[in-house]
């Protein structure tokens, strides 16, 4: 749910990542935090295991602009892959704006991504949130590798609403600002419909 501070004339977005575990779901992030303008950046919060697996969240608030006299800023977070996090990603997901789904191209992920998709429309539902009508933007990442399933292949087993599909190699950086301007924009045209 965005936050409007008028006193500060600042908006404030809420943008979900969401996948299965070792998609990329910090690694995009990582990114733009490396790649945005230290000015327009606050601090990159993560909180991993020893193993660099995400144990509860990533979290970076990251400065987008002006729209009608308002700063916005952008709060990027990152779920757990793991499904035993799940509540951690319920409360994640409390006030969200929009999601990135995140998706692992190799074709051994493919059931995983299906699941994670089928857990996160749950989890909306249960945050009362319609994964039909959230802002939403699928990433399809990892497509350098040998085993990447056809980006039409993909489509066709998780995209289920028209919504943008960007194809990544977040370790690179390609796709991933592609993919946060989808959901930005998104997020910004729901923002002045209300």
């Amino acid at each position: 749910m965005t936050f409007i501070n008028y006193a500060s004339r600042e908006i404030n977005c809420k943008i979900v990542y969401y996948g299965p575990g070792l998609c990329g779901k910090t690694t995009n992030i990582q990114w733009i935090f490396e790649q945005a303008n230290p000015d327009k950046r606050g601090k990159l919060v993560s909180l991993a295991t020893e193993t660099d697996r995400t144990l509860f969240f990533d979290f970076l608030p990251l400065d987008m602009g002006m729209v009608k006299g308002f700063k916005v800023r952008f709060h990027l977070y990152t779920v757990p892959g793991q499904v035993f996090y799940d509540a951690s990603r319920k409360l994640i997901l409390r006030g969200c704006d929009g999601i990135i789904f995140v998706a692992d191209s190799q074709k051994a992920r493919m059931e995983a991504n299906i699941e994670s998709i089928a857990n996160l429309a749950t989890n909306l539902k249960e945050n009362g949130f319609d994964v039909r009508s959230i802002p939403y933007v699928l990433q399809l990442n990892k497509r350098d590798m040998p085993s990447a399933v056809p980006a039409a292949e993909m489509e066709r087993l998780l995209r289920f609403r028209g919504e943008p599909m960007i194809e990544a190699v977040a370790n690179q950086g390609t796709g991933v600002i592609e993919t946060l301007k989808a959901a930005a924009r998104q997020i910004l045209m729901e923002l002045q419909k209300n």
